[in-house]
């Protein structure tokens, strides 16, 4: 018997597929923007995702995926929603997208910092971190550009075994 819930959870499992449109060794559910995915009681598929940041500019081809795996499964009304709060966090990529974001060169990010209630405070010095490098292991590393070929990532290199990688920033 097909239940709402069953259409559901076979239409997550569709969206769960969607590549990243910047880093496709992830599917949107290892990036932890994959919210949701519901049914209405119209039988509308509804998924919901949150972007990286409010001005990603990849969440116009992040819906337009999703929306068109979802009808190309068979589903033909969908709602492709995008949730501002409570803000993405790299602490929801999963641990697999972690792994495979390793494999690929580029370095996961640590826990994302935690802020108290109230004013956010000023920060006029750079923060000293240690990335290791996915390539060798070695702490021994170097920022050479805060920002990379997207806005989420920056620029390292390895003193140890020279190589350059990218390393998703805290957020």
């Amino acid at each position: 018997m097909v239940t709402v819930r069953s259409v559901a959870q076979h239409a997550r499992r569709i969206a769960e597929q969607v590549p990243d449109p910047e880093l496709p060794m992830l599917t949107l559910a290892d990036l932890g923007v994959l919210r949701a995915v519901e049914v209405t009681a119209d039988g509308t598929v509804v998924a919901s995702l949150t972007p990286t940041y409010s001005g990603c500019p990849a969440i116009a081809e992040m819906r337009a995926d999703v929306a068109a795996r979802l009808r190309g499964a068979g589903y033909e009304r969908v709602e492709i929603r995008t949730l501002l709060s409570p803000p993405w966090t790299t602490d929801w990529i999963t641990p697999a997208g972690r792994r495979k974001l390793a494999e690929h060169g580029i370095a996961p990010p640590g826990a994302a910092p935690r802020h108290p209630a109230g004013p956010v405070p000023l920060v006029l010095t750079p923060l000293r971190r240690s990335v290791p490098c996915p390539l060798c292991a070695s702490a021994d590393t170097e920022e050479t550009s805060r920002f990379a070929a997207t806005a989420c990532k920056a620029l390292w290199r390895c003193r140890t075994c020279g190589e350059p990688f990218e390393y998703v920033k805290e957020i």
